[in-house]
């Protein structure tokens, strides 16, 4: 069987490394899909996306006529515009100021909290 790039395939997996995905496409053809391939986000663990034996729809993004080859791609079946990756790239994340002012400021709401929960239960402040 003969692929072009573009080409959506299923595959099956053959073989997980830290580094991607071994698929055997047909009896005749392998492929790759590369970590970075995986997914839009970061990637810790490739077996928290496929295990072996998996039938895997993927996506042909290049393909090794000579050596029957193909590097392959889950995410490039994602319904993402390369408009709305870069935006998500790109998105910065409200993270809370935290430190010892902040912890300060909270302590007498959650000591308040604590003694009203007490007295509800009956426990004497």
């Amino acid at each position: 069987m003969k692929f072009k790039v573009g080409d959506i395939i299923t595959a099956k997996v053959s073989g997980i490394q830290p580094y991607g995905v071994f698929v055997t496409i047909d009896e005749n053809n392998v492929g790759l899909i590369h970590i970075s391939e995986i997914s839009e986000g970061f990637v810790r663990d490739v077996h928290q996306f496929v295990k072996e034996g998996d039938q895997v729809r993927v996506k042909v993004i290049d393909y090794d006529t000579k050596n029957h080859q193909a590097r392959l791609s889950l995410k490039a079946l994602r319904n993402t515009s390369r408009k709305d990756r870069i935006h998500m790239r790109n998105m910065k994340v409200e993270t809370p100021r935290l430190g010892f002012t902040s912890l300060a400021q909270a302590l007498p709401g959650w000591i308040e909290d604590k003694k009203k929960e007490m007295e509800e239960n009956g426990n004497e402040a």
